[in-house]
């Protein structure tokens, strides 16, 4: 199975603009998170990764670091559009794409190749990562979302890991929660990890289909996949080392180079 690993990096951002050329902790977002794809294509023999941009500056800097990159449409609706573009751009179509969000330097590689171990084991047409929540971390959600309710995303699967549905509301309700809380560590709520691995040909429909009902109300462009009725199989993984996702805002970039510091620079460790 031939994978490609797609990091869309977009210049424009309102709440950050040339988000993937700001330096964290003495690097790029963008080398950072292509250090991540490096090390999981080190490892493989059948995997590569490729930065999709819409920007000469963000081609250029790709070329210092080393990176090997491709120049896609600044129209492009969504880095999911741009990975498809990417694909499309290599000389020999890959069979999965992996769409690592160039605002996640703290991706571990343990999850891209997790997914990658998945997809040789199931037919659905896309994997993706979740994290099952122990109640203090539930708790730690709950209180974030009463400051930020569109943060994290949690899903709903069946126990062989299909996915039912995913939401930006705490799913499932939790009746007798007192009582689930006293008899297991782990509560029934797994949050899901932004990072997808797809099908070619569930990728191609994917771009080819309008936005979908429950998609545009949630904001959520995996929810497109289950409304016309494709397959999204999530797979278990650990929590990582730190809590922090993505990098939005420069005040999550101050965050993230305070974490740096304290937790070391996963950019140091070996290969």
């Amino acid at each position: 199975m031939k994978t490609l690993i797609v990091i869309p990096a977009r210049i424009g951002s309102t709440r950050f603009p040339a988000k993937p050329l700001h330096k964290i902790a003495g690097h790029s977002l963008v080398s950072r998170v292509a250090d991540v794809a490096a090390r999981v294509a080190a490892a493989r023999s059948d995997t590569s990764y490729v930065i999709a941009t819409d920007d000469h500056a963000i081609m250029d800097h790709a070329a210092e670091i080393g990176a090997p990159a491709v120049m896609t449409d600044p129209e492009l609706p969504s880095g999911t559009d741009r990975a498809l573009a990417a694909a499309h751009a290599q000389d020999e179509a890959p069979d999965f794409i992996l769409n690592l969000q160039g605002d996640a330097p703290f991706t571990p590689p343990t999850y891209l190749s997790a997914l990658i171990e998945a997809a040789t084991t199931t037919t659905a047409d896309v994997v993706t990562p979740v994290v099952q929540l122990d109640w203090a971390a539930l708790d730690t959600i709950r209180d974030q979302k009463t400051r930020e309710p569109f943060s994290g995303t949690s899903c709903i699967r069946r126990e062989d890991g299909m996915a039912l549905w995913f939401s930006k509301q705490i799913i499932p309700a939790i009746r007798k929660e007192g009582k689930l809380r006293a008899a297991e560590p782990l509560s029934p709520v797994f949050r899901h990890i932004g990072l997808y691995g797809f099908r070619m040909a569930a990728l191609e429909r994917f771009s080819a289909l309008p936005v979908g009902h429950y998609e545009e109300l949630e904001g959520l462009e995996q929810l497109r996949f289950l409304e016309n009725g494709m397959s999204i199989m999530t797979v278990a993984v650990e929590p990582g080392a730190n809590a922090m996702w993505g990098i939005d805002t420069p005040e999550d970039a101050r965050f993230a180079e305070d974490l740096i510091a304290r937790s070391g620079d996963p950019m140091e460790a070996p290969r």
